[in-house]
């Protein structure tokens, strides 16, 4: 019996169009009647996600959500920290520093300041819109060494983006988690954060075995976790390397794929 759901937001829970479909919603909330967690495992911060949280009625004391691609774990309803593995301003400078020589843009999330970037562009503005969020222009030089940041970000044109990926130096993914979340994004966490992580962590924490819990996403930075379920599942629309590690593909998300999964594995309803 699964007790644990994890899904992805962009491109899993939420339709093309950003909204929850009826279908996903009425799937959820029965496997919550049935007693199964179910936690949203974002790339965004939290206030990108708490009106999601709040139209599924997840801000109980008894609900998690992990944010920054699960740099952040923790309880809804009093922000409690349940996990935290973040970066230092002295990442930021450094990442900075690579992403103006591969010449493509920056922005990072502080706990002090929220999203920063020396710059404002097409894509950081594009963050910004949907979380709900201020952009600080901020030179990343400026900032202290042991400033606590959540996670940095390299962001362009995909086709840029994937010339500067080709040049990243090989010694960097030892020092980082480096996961590619959607064509113009690449996302830079502490070395111990990822989204596997995050959701095992908190499966440990309710005492919940790893065979009870399925994780749903769409792309490179669901990858650790979709490995780590004890029931890994796809989007349809998933990219070709996510559908290649999952233990089942499901409809895409405009097509209330949630649902099918939780409605087949959980309700059993066939």
């Amino acid at each position: 019996m699964y007790k644990l759901v994890a899904l992805d937001m962009d491109g899993t829970l939420l339709s093309s169009d950003g909204t929850i479909s009826q279908e996903n919603k009425a799937a959820i909330s029965a496997a919550r009647e049935q007693g199964v967690s179910i936690v949203l495992a974002s790339g965004r911060p939290l206030e990108g996600m708490t009106w999601a949280l709040n139209e599924l009625e997840m801000t109980g004391s008894n609900d998690f959500v992990l944010s920054y691609n699960a740099s952040l774990v923790q309880r809804v309803s009093n922000k409690e920290i349940i996990r935290s593995e973040t970066l230092t301003g002295l990442d930021a400078k450094n990442i900075a520093s690579l992403a103006h020589d591969l010449g493509v843009h920056v922005h990072a999330f502080t706990r002090r300041q929220g999203l920063i970037t020396p710059e404002n562009n097409y894509y950081t503005d594009h963050e910004a819109k949907i979380n709900g969020l201020a952009i600080t222009i901020e030179d990343f030089a400026t900032l202290e060494n042991d400033e606590e940041v959540m996670k940095v970000m390299i962001i362009d044109e995909p086709d840029r983006l994937s010339a500067a990926i080709a040049q990243l130096p090989k010694a960097l993914y030892q020092s980082y988690t480096i996961v590619q979340s959607a064509p113009f994004f690449l996302e830079f966490m502490n070395p111990n954060s990822n989204k596997g992580v995050g959701v095992e962590a908190l499966a440990e924490y309710l005492d919940i075995k790893q065979s009870e819990v399925i994780c749903m996403g769409d792309a490179g930075n669901d990858h650790h976790m979709i490995e780590y379920a004890g029931l890994g599942v796809a989007m349809g629309n998933a990219t070709d390397e996510t559908k290649a590690i999952a233990n089942f593909i499901t409809d895409t998300n405009n097509n209330a794929g949630v649902a099918k999964v939780i409605n087949e594995f959980i309700l059993d309803m066939k």
